[in-house]
């Protein structure tokens, strides 16, 4: 029995120190990333290559996940604000859920999910087939050439899709309370201006969601950096990237919430 506990013990502490290794190791990494960004931002042109390929190729997912969203939440709203004789404010509940909590994480996990799981996985076969070897041989910074482009991608883009997430949502709310429901128009729009303050609620979640996409960013571009160069290592750090992103965007989440809570007071 004490040999089990042992044991496990061991396992324990071997995987807490994986850990800490680990994190140690992506910010070491994220420190490289940020001195090689120099070089990247002279060849523009790769990084709006990237951000086609993280940004441009998720607006769909985006715009139709948003759509849904912003139509459940107005048909959710509508039930629990017809309670309280409140149906004109549904489009306050729709938009300030959209713009400073829904927009940013659902936009932010959709996100790590097709974008953050695609750079892992390029990144991992261009490091099984040699292709990051190849260039160090060549005197040509992988960092520069590979990491740091698609690390500024992402992070050009999260902002930009976690406000076209919610603008989507907005509209569909708009359309299940206004056009199906039959909630009056201009209650919709002028309870929602006046409710919605540009800088607690537009501004905090931009920063939530340029966060999220360097937390995103760092950890999908790191995880295929780091996979051992075998078909399962690539697909173990794909799944890693997917759950290390959820984890982290709902951690960051709440830190961030509690921050901009407490600043409001």
């Amino acid at each position: 029995m004490f040999d089990r506990i042992r044991r496990g013990l061991e396992t324990l502490g071997h995987r807490f120190i994986g850990g800490i290794w680990r994190v140690g190791s992506m910010a070491r990494f994220f420190t490289l990333v940020l001195a090689s960004s120099g070089t990247s931002f002279h060849r523009f042109r790769l990084v709006m290559r990237e951000v086609y390929f993280s940004g441009v190729l998720s607006l769909i997912i985006i715009i139709v996940s948003g759509l849904f969203v912003g139509m459940v939440l107005g048909l959710q709203g509508f039930e629990t604000l017809q309670k309280y004789g409140a149906t004109e404010s549904i489009g306050v509940l729709v938009a300030l859920s959209l713009v400073r909590e829904l927009g940013p994480v659902v936009a932010a996990l959709l996100f790590a999910s097709r974008a953050g799981s695609a750079i892992t996985a390029e990144i991992g076969l261009m490091k099984v087939t040699e292709q990051l070897s190849a260039m160090d041989m060549m005197a040509v910074s992988p960092m520069a050439r590979v990491i740091a482009p698609r690390f500024w991608a992402g992070v050009i883009s999260m902002p930009l899709l976690a406000a076209l997430f919610a603008a989507m949502g907005v509209f569909g709310g708009y359309i299940v309370a206004v056009v199906l429901i039959g909630v009056d128009n201009g209650a919709f729009w002028s309870q929602m201006q006046a409710a919605v303050d540009f800088r607690y609620d537009v501004l905090n979640g931009v920063v939530k969601s340029f966060v999220f996409g360097i937390a995103i960013t760092v950890i999908a571009t790191f995880e295929g950096y780091d996979a051992p160069p075998t078909a399962e290592g690539v697909s173990r750090a794909t799944t890693r990237t997917v759950v290390s992103s959820a984890l982290t965007i709902l951690a960051l989440d709440l830190v961030l919430t509690s921050l901009m809570l407490r600043g409001e007071s």
